[in-house]
């Protein structure tokens, strides 16, 4: 059986409509106006326990809205979705005890906390045995380089010790499935290249299940195997990354900026 199930998953957002300043809020006020935004239509996919998918398209497009509803932090509109065999917005607690997430613009430390009392604080949250919480923060924290990171607020760390902190913070459970949302936006070169080893480490060692939206090509290459691409809260594309990129491989767009402008220039084709 899948470890993800999503059959048909459909989300609708009721965003209020008004016009621009006092006189809109006024008038929104007593005569509220709404308009609905289908964020999800109808999606379905499968995905077997050890895979590691590339979930990508354009913003707006729906991939945080589809990680939301696997967590349980938003309720689909229609369809259904299981988790390990539960329905995560119905079975919160227990399903988030079997799965890790990094949004990159969200942190689960605590601010003015040093990373490792937000890290022990965690690991009671979850109840995990101290054995096992010392032998996963000695890997996490030989595998990130957090040792000189341990001891610092979360407040005095840069974006990237911070991101490799959070990498550790969710995987100090066990969890079964990583969800990553965006994990090296901003972060230099070097620091995406450690973050892509960690990640792949895990799922080809551990077989945590790793599902990945990203902009950087670079991280998808890295570390799936499988490509599922949405555009308009549908998808467009289910299958093997090789597949996709040989498919379009072979078509090249070349811009020319000329040093004055040039009157029906003709058009070159490869």
């Amino acid at each position: 059986m899948p470890i993800i199930e999503v059959h048909q998953l459909s989300k609708r957002f009721r965003i209020p409509k008004k016009a621009p300043g006092m006189a809109g809020a006024i008038k929104h006020l007593f005569q509220p106006s709404y308009e609905d935004k289908l964020a999800l239509n109808e999606i379905s996919f499968d995905i077997e326990a050890g895979e590691s998918v590339a979930y990508v398209g354009p913003n707006g497009a729906g991939k945080s809205t589809t990680i939301k509803v696997l967590t349980g932090i938003i309720v689909p509109t229609a369809g259904e979705v299981r988790v390990q065999g539960l329905i995560p917005h119905q079975q919160r607690v227990q399903n988030n005890k079997r799965i890790g997430v990094v949004f990159g613009q969200r942190s689960q430390l605590w601010w003015d906390l040093p990373v490792i009392e937000s890290l022990r604080l965690l690991g009671d949250i979850y109840e995990v045995p101290s054995e096992a919480f010392e032998r996963t923060l000695t890997e996490c924290s030989d595998l990130l380089e957090l040792v000189p990171l341990l001891p610092k607020a979360a407040r005095h760390l840069s974006l990237g010790q911070r991101m490799r902190c959070d990498l550790a913070a969710a995987l100090l459970h066990s969890p079964n499935i990583l969800y990553l949302d965006e994990p090296t936006i901003g972060l230099d070169v070097a620091v995406k290249a450690r973050i892509r080893e960690f990640v792949r480490h895990i799922n080809r060692t551990r077989g945590v299940t790793v599902l990945l939206t990203s902009h950087d090509l670079a991280d998808i290459e890295f570390i799936c195997s499988r490509l599922i691409l949405i555009d308009q809260g549908k998808i467009i594309y289910d299958g093997a990354l090789q597949a996709f990129k040989h498919q379009f491989e072979s078509q090249r767009v070349i811009q020319m900026t000329l040093s004055e402008p040039t009157a029906n220039a003709p058009l070159l084709a490869e």
